[in-house]
């Protein structure tokens, strides 16, 4: 459905989009999405380094679980 919008309609779609809710409003509501990006990027980042500091500490806390009678086999 989308595939048959082209530049003309696409324009067409912006003009409306603007004479309905005015360039105030829109501006402000761009500024809203961009710092939801903003805060949304923030989160995966510290999300990834609470994740990065987990391993390291599960990597030094880690135990040898093998069977006495295992170790002298490897």
């Amino acid at each position: 459905m989308l595939n048959n919008i082209g530049l003309p309609g696409l324009l067409l779609i912006a003009v409306v989009v603007l004479v309905l809710f005015g360039r105030g409003k829109i501006s402000s509501l761009m500024g809203e999405v961009g710092k939801g990006i903003t805060s949304f990027k923030k989160g995966v980042s510290e999300g990834n380094k609470e994740l990065e500091d987990e391993s390291e500490q599960s990597a030094e806390t880690a135990k040898d679980v093998t069977p006495e009678d295992e170790k002298d086999k490897a």
